[in-house]
């Protein structure tokens, strides 16, 4: 049987109940799911939606973003989107959804039986439909022809019209057969799902059942089959995409304008004067990386690809309500946007730890289930951290304080002086500033660990670990991982158009590339 890759989502069936299906989670209740919705075309979902002019380049966009995303993301999987009952369209989609088998049952109950809408529903059972429901011949694999062909046999339309024009269809016969197809061909997660279906007597009940639970399984075999492929998608994917952006920017030539201006920005910022001596190359020296910013008169001229290391940089500081964003960059917005978010939420972790460290002593910070603690407190309380930065670290020092204050307890060693509470909660408090020192410290300590990963590559940037960031070493490996793979694969895909563009930027004498190690 075909292996199931991910959960897939119901849509809203009255179904459910007669067929004894049981709801998969939702993505309110289960957010780490990572998917895409077939009937999603909401702008808020496709950032790239302004890429748009005509109905071609909505088919380029969508195929585009879509390899993207099987490359990109390894959790991507197929889900059914769920309309809410409440809102207009999913009254309506749920109206007219049950007027259709309302319908089927009134032409089944005269004499004779009026088996029109049955023979619509087998057709779309065998054949390929634009609607949400399945097709059995989809759903075999290529070996297997002894089945299609009994398949075919079985649910011949010229047969079965001719059967249905003598009053000899046999409904509870076909619908048996298909169960039994099924069956043999679900994923294993299915099969308690289809056995349900064999306790429903009501003829219509049971072609709404089947219906149902074959749009599962064709999702499943979606799901399967952007498994199977992915390999070879990623080995294709650098020549898809950009063949894919080639053919939009045939029709927009002005389809780069926000990357030439984002590029440009790039150049600025590696041209003008160090803002502070945080980011002076005596700094950056220490962890064998290039510094963030270049002296006008600094004889290190930048050189494209350090530019374009910039601006990916810069997109970690970007405005996210602002339209000009990168038109090739646009596919990963979201995904930089959540890198952005966890490299704050590291800021944050890191400034509590080195409060906390510096009040309560080393004793305590030797214990890694104390530092972990610290952590989960601190990562717990940031999630209103952007609207309410006061009051989620006013909530944060207190919880950090009775941890710290219980720990001391428990291994009977000396409590906080009054002086050092009331310090200690002072200090967390003001990391809810943006000019906070040891905010602003790790923040820019954070950011050039991440250019040090693009320009010498993740391992050797973990060679030269800075010693400050050490208590959030793996998370911050891990966000390394994830940005460096991301602008490494964008950089891979999009950098002829780069290299174009940087030529009209960069003076020639200065675009002298250096060799970059790879990931």
């Amino acid at each position: 049987k075909m292996p199931l890759i991910k959960e897939t989502i119901l849509q809203n069936d009255p179904s459910e109940a007669e067929s004894g299906v049981n709801k998969p989670e939702t993505p309110e209740q289960n957010k780490d799911n990572k998917s895409l919705c077939l009937d999603d075309h909401s702008p808020v979902n496709q950032p790239e939606a302004h890429l748009v002019t005509g109905r071609s380049e909505t088919d380029e966009v969508s195929e585009l973003s879509t390899a993207h995303e099987i490359v990109i993301n390894q959790d991507f999987y197929v889900e059914k989107n769920i309309l809410s009952p409440n809102s207009l369209e999913g009254s309506f989609v749920e109206t007219m959804y049950n007027a259709f088998w309302d319908h089927l049952k009134e032409q089944l109950l005269t004499t004779p039986p009026d088996f029109t809408c049955v023979l619509e529903l087998l057709k779309e059972v065998k054949e390929a439909s634009n609607q949400p429901f399945i097709i059995l011949l989809s759903l075999l694999l290529p070996r297997q022809n002894r089945l299609r062909n009994e398949i075919e046999k079985v649910l011949d339309m010229d047969f079965l019209k001719q059967e249905a024009k003598h009053g000899a269809l046999d409904v509870p016969y076909l619908s048996n057969y298909i169960l039994r197809l099924m069956n043999l061909l679900c994923a294993p997660i299915r099969d308690e799902a289809v056995q349900k279906l064999d306790c429903i007597t009501d003829p219509v009940q049971l072609l709404r059942g089947i219906f149902h639970v074959l749009g599962l399984m064709k999702m499943d075999m979606a799901n399967y089959t952007i498994q199977s492929l992915r390999p070879y998608l990623q080995e294709q994917s650098v020549q898809y995409e950009r063949a894919k952006f080639q053919e939009l920017l045939d029709n927009q030539p002005n389809l780069l304008d926000y990357t030439k201006k984002w590029l440009t920005k790039a150049v600025r910022d590696l041209t003008k004067p160090y803002p502070s001596s945080l980011d002076s190359p005596s700094t950056s020296s220490s962890l064998g990386c290039l510094s963030t910013n270049y002296e006008v008169d600094n004889s290190e001229l930048p050189t494209p690809t350090v530019v374009l290391y910039q601006g990916y940089l810069n997109l970690l500081l970007w405005d996210n309500e602002s339209e000009e964003f990168p038109e090739t960059l646009l596919m990963d917005r979201v995904r930089l946007q959540d890198i952005e978010a966890q490299l704050q939420q590291l800021t944050i972790v890191a400034s509590v730890l080195l409060v906390a460290r510096s009040i309560s002593g080393k004793v305590l910070f030797s214990l890694p289930e104390f530092l972990e603690k610290l952590k989960c407190i601190t990562k717990a309380l940031m999630k209103d951290f952007n609207s309410k930065p006061q009051e989620v670290m006013l909530n944060v020092s207190e919880q950090v304080y009775q941890k710290i204050h219980q720990s001391l307890k428990n291994m009977r060693l000396t409590p906080l002086s009054r002086e050092n509470i009331a310090s200690l909660k002072a200090q967390l408090r003001n990391i809810a500033k943006k000019d906070n020192c040891i905010r602003t410290i790790f923040d820019q300590r954070i950011r050039l660990f991440l250019k040090c990963s693009l320009i010498h590559g993740m391992q050797e940037a973990l060679l030269h670990f800075p010693g400050g960031l050490l208590r959030i070493e793996g998370e911050l490996a891990e966000l390394g991982w994830k940005f460096v793979s991301l602008m490494r694969h964008n950089q891979r895909v999009f950098s002829p158009y780069y290299t174009e563009i940087l030529k009209h930027i960069i003076p020639p004498a200065q675009a002298q590339e250096t060799k970059v190690k790879p990931i």
